[in-house]
This record gives C-alpha cells, structure tokens and sequence, in this order.
C-alpha cells in the first residue's frame, strides 16, 4: 500500500564543528569496514544475522512493503482521482525514475558492503554526523509507516466482521493490538518465515489482481467510446503533484534489498537482481492494474468515477464485473495484504534498531541474535511493543482509527521520501570522492545519481508544499508533524556530535561497519 496519508545534505553546514574531514571520515569507515569480523560487538554476542533469502524471498518482502492489493484498491483510485487516464502513465515515470535510483544504489551496495541501508550509505558519503540523522530518520519513517497497518487493519476487518459477516461490534483497539502480536510473534522468528509468508500472501494477492485486470479488458469493449486507452501526464496537469506523491510511496521498500544482506545467499548476485527485479516488477505491476481502471471505467470517465467512490471503487467494480463473491474474497485477503506490509515494514524497522545498537548508538540489549534463529529478536520485539504501546494510548484518548493511519502513512512517507533525496545526495559525493583515484562508469556514479537528486529533489518539493493533503489533515498537524521530522533529524546529528566529543569509540563505528 502506498504509506501515505530538505535537510542540507551533508555536514558542509556543520563544518565549525567537525575536527575531521568528510575525507577522514570516509578513510576511517573504510578502515573499519574492512576488518577482519573476528571481534564484533559483544552486543551480539558474538553472533550474527543468518538467512538463506534467496531472489524470489528478497522481491517478495520488498513487495509485501508496497502492499500491492493494499495499493490498488486503497491509494491507486485516489491517484486516479487526481490524475485520471494519466493513471498508468504517471506509474511509468515513476518506474523509470527508480529503476534510475536504483543504478547508484546498487552501485552503492557493492562498493559499502555492511547491511545498514541508507545508514550506511548516507554515512560514507556524506559523514557520520549526517549519517545519524539519517539513521533516526528512517528508523523513526518506518515506524510511523508501519502503524498506518493496524488503525488501517481494524478499520477494514471491522467492517468486514459488521456488514458481511454481520457479527458482534469489537472495539477497533482489540483488532488492532491482535495483528501487532501475530506480525511480533513472525518478526521474532528466523527470518525465512517471514519470507514464506510473505511470499503466500503475494501471490494470492497478485493472482486477484490479475484476475481483475484480464476481466477489465476483456469486456471493455463495450466501453470503446469512452476510450480504453491511458494517456501521458503534463507538467500543467492539475493534479500532477498529488499524483506523484501517491505514487512513489507505492514503490517504498526496496531497501530492504540491501538490510537484508546478512540474511540472504550470495549478496553480490541477489541484492542487485532482487532490486531490479522489485522495482521494475512493482511498476509494470501497477501500471497495467491503473489501465485495467482506465479500461473498466472509460478514459473519459475515470477520474470522475474516483471521485465519486474512491474508498470503493475496486471492490464494487470488483464485484459488478466479477461477482460479490470474488469481491468478498478482496476483502479477506485485503486484510492480509495489510498483515504482510506490517510484517515487512516490522522486519526491515527491527533491523534499523539493530544496526544501531550494534554501532552502540541504542541500547545495548536491542543488538542481540537469536542463538537459535539468527534473527534481531529483541529489536523485532521492541517495535512490536512500540506500536502496541502507541495503539493502546490513542484507544485511551478516543483518537478515531480513520484518523491515526493517514497521519501515520503520511508522515512516515515524507520521513523516507527526504532521506531518500540526501541519499541520492551521498551516492553522488561518495563517487565523486572516489573518482580521485578510482574512475568509475560516469552512468553508475555521477549521471543516474545526479538525476535522482533532481527528480527526488521536485518531489520532495512537492510533499512539502502539499503536506495537509499528504497527512489528510489541518495545517496545525501539518506544522507539528514537519516540525517533528526536522527535530528528529537534528537530534541524530547533535547526538553525533556528542559522541564524537564524549564517547569517540562509539562514535568510530557509526555507519553500520563491523567491528
């Protein structure tokens, strides 16, 4: 599903502060990237990550992320409502511009071999003190991503429960604490039981969708005058903004690729595949579910039908093409696309915190492996209790569900979406550097980097100037939240810098680099 509801990049700004060079700091995390691992942190033990994900698991979690029966019958018809015929279109530029991403990025993760993500890659390119930042940054982006799922969650089973299965009212808090357990209880686990069910829940859910867009087409011919057919956005269109926001949060997650490095078989081969293959594999995905709207509806009348429906759009044209059964059977397995995102976004979540706390950044006690099953189960865990926590305090103050999940989606999406544009940021700089002495491929390091700087720069232009629609709220929601993820960033570059006044051996391992 699509989690929605600049900083400066770098520490050139900070330059008073710092006693060392970007070039310092890039030497020393080399330095400690390349030792030997004999001596890691004690804080696991002497143990770590253990999978064997292979391609196929690797896409999975990343497609479990974007939710894809989530997104299509949740944000696709809200982008439609926005965008119209330009639907698919809009999908196509945004699969382009991250298979583009995605070329520094992979570059990135055979040159930074750790599996801290964008941690470590805003760290090596950019210094440590930003690299904390954003570390917080994204931590703190998934968290609030990953509760859009259980408001989200209760919402649609008490629904369900309500008006189809005509059964009891059940607070919305009980819905909502059960599928924080049972998504705790996977993350807990080696992570290759998560990919097994993460993996059944994809296909179940891409074979409904299939089956919806082969029905779309196939009586669409009947709607001929009303055009089958899917335009190209223009810069002029109305809704263009709104539309691209909606959009790339329908592609998060991709990261995971690289988190999961510990945990799959041969990194080198299956990082660079999986990513490709998530990316392009979404986006293709997408585009012909838009155009089997745009098909079902007429070009014509697309964006107007949205309009109307947007919140059911899929399931009655779901059930007026297919029959109420196939849309009663959406509605399950809807609540099971929202089980896996919670579960991916809980995975990749837990291994932020884990990676911090092996750098000795968090406590201790969340660094720990499983000596059975290999995973970062205490991290895994906290999260759980996190948003446990969370969902009990705001059942406490009376906070509608139908309010939490945008707020949550929304502000966890600009969290990433700006992290996203100083990593791009880093890649560049990092390759530059290394250009001194190393020339690379001029595409792989400084021409795809430096249009992801440009592309993700307009888009993150664009989620700040549209915030209250991003979060669906007033503009004080708008003010706190924004506050919020600039305060969030801040804290990470002056805890930074306190460690490397205070606590200096801490401080030398920060970028996920092993010890």
């Amino acid at each position: 599903m699509s989690h929605i509801g600049t900083k400066t990049a770098g520490d050139a700004p900070l330059a008073s502060c710092h006693s060392k060079s970007l070039d310092d700091e890039s030497a020393e995390v080399k330095m400690i990237g390349n030792t030997e691992a004999t001596t890691r942190s004690t804080a696991t033990e002497g143990l770590r990550l253990r999978g064997n994900m292979g391609v196929g698991s690797l896409v999975m979690s990343v497609l479990a992320f974007a939710s894809p029966l989530a997104t299509v019958a949740g944000t696709m018809p809200v982008l439609i409502m926005f965008s119209g015929e330009a639907a698919p279109g809009i999908y196509i530029i945004m699969t382009i511009m991250l298979l583009i991403f995605s070329v520094g990025f992979v570059k990135m993760s055979r040159s930074i071999e750790n599996p801290g993500g964008f941690y470590s890659f805003v760290t090596v390119g950019l210094g440590k003190v930003t690299g904390l930042g954003g570390a917080f940054l994204a931590y703190v982006g998934y968290l609030l991503i990953g509760f859009f799922a259980p408001a989200f969650f209760a919402v649609t089973l008490q629904g369900f429960v309500a008006n189809t299965l005509h059964g009891p009212d059940i607070p919305w808090y009980w819905y909502a604490l059960a599928i924080t357990a049972v998504t705790t209880f996977l993350a807990y686990y080696r992570i290759d039981l998560s990919a097994k069910v993460l993996t059944t829940a994809m296909f179940l859910e891409v074979v409904i969708v299939v089956v919806f867009d082969v029905v779309s087409f196939a009586t669409s011919g009947g709607r001929v005058a009303h055009g089958i057919g899917f335009s190209m956005p223009w810069l002029t269109d109305a809704g263009l903004g709104m539309a691209l926001l909606f959009a790339i949060g329908n592609f998060f997650g991709f990261e995971a690729t690289v988190i999961f490095r510990d945990e799959v078989k041969s990194p080198e081969r299956t990082i660079p595949r999986a990513t490709y293959l998530a990316v392009a594999g979404i986006g293709v995905f997408y585009v012909i579910a838009a155009w089997g709207y745009v098909a079902f509806l007429g070009a014509d009348r697309a964006q107007q039908a949205a309009q109307a429906d947007a919140v059911g759009l899929f399931y009655n044209s779901a059930a007026q093409l297919i029959g109420k059964v196939f849309a009663d059977v959406v509605s399950v397995l809807l609540l099971t696309s929202v089980l896996a995102s919670m579960l991916s976004i809980q995975n990749i979540a837990a291994r932020y915190s884990f990676s911090l706390a092996s750098d000795g950044a968090l406590p201790r006690l969340l660094g720990r492996v499983h000596k059975r099953h290999r995973s970062p189960y205490v991290s895994a865990t906290a999260v759980g209790v996190l948003w446990g926590l969370a969902v009990i305090v705001l059942a406490v103050l009376g906070i509608s569900p139908d309010v939490i999940y945008p707020i949550a989606s929304g502000s966890g999406t600009f969290n990433v979406l700006v992290l996203m544009f100083v990593v791009s940021l880093a890649v560049l700089v990092y390759f530059l550097r290394r250009r001194r002495t190393k020339p690379e491929p001029l595409w792989n390091t400084v021409i795809a980097p430096a249009i992801s700087i440009v592309f993700l720069g307009v888009v993150t232009y664009l989620a700040i100037d549209n915030y209250p629609e991003l979060i669906a709220g007033s503009m004080l929601m708008t003010v706190i939240f924004m506050a919020f993820t600039v305060a969030v960033f801040v804290g990470g570059v002056l805890y930074a810098l306190y460690l490397r006044k205070k606590r200096p051996e801490v401080y030398a391992k920060l970028g996920r680099t092993r010890v």
